[in-house]
């Protein structure tokens, strides 16, 4: 079925264009790669066909394998929903609750952990109602693809999907729409049905928590002002309140009935005597004073009043600066009224309509608020320095940024203890230190739920946490913002190669690990990866399971970045087994953690690391002609220029590898196929661990006990893309088979066209326009 659909689309695609160009391509593509004699010459020959066409016709040629790629992505992900559909079907329907489908990842972990691994259902069950798993949208890398263009991928999706579907009606279709939207955690309270847990999950129960830096982030990022980030935030109340207005109407139809508790009743009571007896025209349903028989609707019709004044006020502010409704006529939270409905029903019986409708909202109330997700502040540690330099400046007791640590330390402390402003209006400042200053200001005049964490980057002493407490509290931030510092793979990876960076960032964390609990702090580890290997990317559950002991325990916080949000949470089945994946494995991880690494793997790995890190230094950074093959044999160069980006490309204008940024490095390289920051001083460590006494088999050892080893292996691995790894997954070479000759005629037109770009003498002949040739044949 998955070829049949990739067939589909590749003949929709290439009747759009010209048959004769793409298949003469695509031939010269497949001719390359079949050829094991003479490449060079079959590879100039692909290069020829692909410099012989017009600019234009290059441009759309691409475009279209391009294309052909992403719908192939799109066909295996329909075939996959299918097949984990008809596995789901064997297990039950959607109807009855009791036997909903569970995904497997969460029902075989929580089958594993109890008949496996000896764990009680009630050990488990305590275990998810205190587990966090917190998500943060990244807005980079940038998602390079289109809005427009993902609505048309979603639309494509629709009609794959009715493809694969055979014998259902639209109102079955229409039932399991509606199932899914609210069957995720319900999810959860199957699969502990499964163990004997009758009882719910908690309703704000904080198993799954998004964040965003879309509007946040403005680590070198000058587009994003304090101006964007309140607008921002205005904007996501404002859809967040209209998003559950919407819902509040369903609702009000739902619970007419008049019995309820005597709490319910005197609230009810109360709020119709105070009600309005003007009608509120703007309402389509229930516009009119309720009657007093109808408590629930009294309640449910308050807390819509209340959202339809949130919607409207953050409106005025986004439009005007300024609003009309007064804010204590607005929700800065809204579950109370939802809690009282919820109580009265449980108390006169009705817990059956109290777990509907009612349940499913609250839930969705508590994962998501008034907020719809809480925006990170994301600052350079550096841009922090120049605020409080330009403080202690004015205030004539000498240059911040010059004083040692200790006493950049000391004054902190000593400022934070007391309670005298820093500074006034006449505080001289920079661009740098208005914008700075500009974003606390923002963070204190907004509602405090609209933000999650403040995260600090490249963050190397205490006192740059300090600064950032010291001046929230100067601009007015009643209740400041936690302080974050993230586990950062992508430019640990840049500065010392992959091996070295994982296990140096596997030991940091076993070390604050320590601190925390010597200290009796409840730790959440923040970790920042990317979507590629080369930026800690990966299978998330492996991920997960293969951190240190004791630095999960339930809670968990983890970048989504923005060029795999699409892949992950495109659509709503991909969506659910991300969202199941994530919760699954933390919860393996904190009841059955990894076994902790023996000392002579630590000893082992220490010196592979170190001769890791000898290996690519001596390259990347000593070698003197290592920063020319880079720009000629990537498109680094290039990527700077393009409007793609979120920042710019490197952290200060000029200079080599130190200053670019960790993003382009690796895209630079993954764009060759040659992977080179991935595997880079795995060699070398290698050799040096196989020549030591025992060391082969003390490797087999690690690799079959340590999950941290075995994953980075395999990931490795993966990339490489070594034989016997293809020969062990039929389906994984297959998709591979699928896709060679549109990458490696990809690959080929851009080294040809980059070479067309920098070498002014290259200047070889094309052929006429594709509308040239298409009249000459049609005359």
């Amino acid at each position: 079925m998955r070829i049949e659909l990739i067939a589909l689309l590749f003949f929709q695609i290439r009747d759009a264009f010209n048959q004769r160009q793409a298949e003469e391509c695509l031939r010269a593509s497949r001719e390359y790669q079949r050829d094991a004699g003479d490449q060079a010459a079959r590879l100039g020959q692909l290069g020829a066909l692909f410099t012989s066409l017009d600019v234009g016709d290059a441009i759309t040629l691409t475009s279209s394998f391009s294309h052909m790629l992403n719908l192939a992505n799109l066909a295996e992900e329909v075939q996959m929903v299918r097949q984990k559909k008809m596995e789901a079907s064997r297990r039950g329907g959607f109807a009855d609750e009791g036997s909903a489908p569970t995904e497997s990842d969460i029902d075989e972990t929580i089958q594993r952990l109890v008949h496996g691994l000896g764990k009680t259902p009630r050990e488990v069950f305590d275990a998810l109602r205190t587990q966090t798993t917190d998500l943060v949208f990244t807005a980079h890398p940038t998602q390079p693809v289109r809005r427009s263009l993902l609505e048309k991928h979603d639309s494509i999706r629709t009609r794959l999907t009715q493809l694969s579907v055979e014998d259902i009606s639209e109102n079955e279709k229409q039932e399991i729409d509606e199932a899914l939207q609210r069957e995720f955690l319900r999810r959860f309270d199957t699969a502990l049905k499964n163990i004997g847990i009758d009882e719910r999950l908690p309703y704000d129960v904080p198993l799954i928590q998004f964040s965003s830096w879309m509007g946040g982030d403005r680590d070198e990022n000058p587009r994003v002002t304090p101006e964007v980030t309140r607008d921002v935030c205005l904007l996501a109340r404002m859809m967040a309140a209209n998003m559950y207005f919407s819902k509040m109407g369903s609702l009000m139809f739902e619970l007419s009935m008049w019995r309820c508790n005597d709490e319910l009743r005197a609230r009810a009571d109360e709020l119709h005597r105070l009600s309005s007896r003007k009608y509120d025209k703007y309402y389509i349903e229930f516009w009119k004073q309720i009657s007093p028989r109808e408590p629930y609707r009294i309640i449910l019709g308050d807390a819509r009043d209340k959202l339809y004044n949130t919607c409207e006020r953050a409106r005025e502010i986004l439009s005007h600066g300024e609003s009309s409704i007064p804010e204590d006529h607005t929700y800065r939270s809204f579950l109370e009224p939802l809690e009282l409905c919820y109580r009265s029903l449980c108390d006169c019986g009705d817990q059956l309509i109290a777990d509907g409708s009612l349940l499913d909202f609250m839930r969705q109330v508590s994962t998501f608020g008034l907020c719809l997700v809480k925006l990170d502040i994301r600052q350079e540690s550096e841009r922090h320095t120049d605020a409080v330099d330009a403080i202690t400046t004015h205030l004539g007791i000498g240059s911040y940024r010059n004083w040692p640590e200790e006493q950049r330390q000391e004054w902190l402390v000593s400022e934070l203890q007391c309670n005298r402003p820093l500074f006034g209006p006449d505080l001289p400042q920079s661009d740098e230190v208005t914008d700075v200053l500009g974003t606390f200001r923002v963070i204190a005049e907004l509602p405090e739920d609209s933000f999650g964490a403040y995260v600090i980057s490249m963050a190397t002493a205490p006192s740059d946490v300090l600064a950032v407490e010291l001046l929230q509290r100067e601009c007015g931030v009643k209740k400041p913002m936690r302080v974050e510092i993230m586990i950062g793979y992508s430019d640990s990876g840049k500065d010392a190669g992959r091996l070295s960076a994982a296990w140096q960032l596997y030991r940091a964390q076993e070390e604050i690990v320590d601190v925390a609990e010597r200290h009796g702090v409840k730790l959440t580890i923040f970790h920042g990866r990317g979507g590629t290997v080369g930026r800690g990317g990966g299978p998330s559950h492996l991920a997960i399971l293969s951190q240190p002991p004791n630095t999960v325990n339930g809670s968990l916080r983890v970048t989504v970045q923005g060029e795999v949000i699409e892949k992950s949470f495109g659509e709503e089945n991909l969506c659910f087994r991300t969202l199941q994946r994530f919760t699954a494995a933390t919860l393996e991880h904190g009841k059955n953690p990894p076994v902790s690494p023996k000392p002579e793997w630590r000893a082992l790995l220490d010196d592979m690391a170190t001769v890791a890190t000898e290996e690519y230094w001596s390259i990347v950074f000593q070698e003197p002609r290592f920063v020319e093959y880079f720009r000629s044999a990537t498109p680094e160069t290039e990527y700077g220029r393009m409007n793609i980006g979120s920042r710019p490309s490197k952290r200060k204008a000029g200079g080599g590898i130190d200053f670019l940024r960790a993003i382009p490095w690796i895209f630079a390289w993954t764009q060759t196929r040659f992977h080179l920051p991935v595997w880079l001083g795995f060699g070398a460590a290698f050799r040096h661990a196989i020549g030591t006494p025992s060391g082969l088999a003390t490797l087999r050892e690690m690799y079959e006990e340590w999950p941290f080893f075995r994953v980075t292996i395999d990931l490795l691995e993966m990339v490489a893309g070594h034989n016997d790894l293809l020969e062990s997954d039929p389906y994984l070479r297959q998709r591979l088979m699928l896709r060679d000759s549109y990458i490696t005629a990809l690959n080929v037109c851009q080294a040809y066209t980059l070479k067309r770009m920098r070498d002014g003498e290259f200047r070889p002949a094309t052929r006429p326009p594709l509308s040239t040739e298409l009249l000459e044949e049609r005359n």
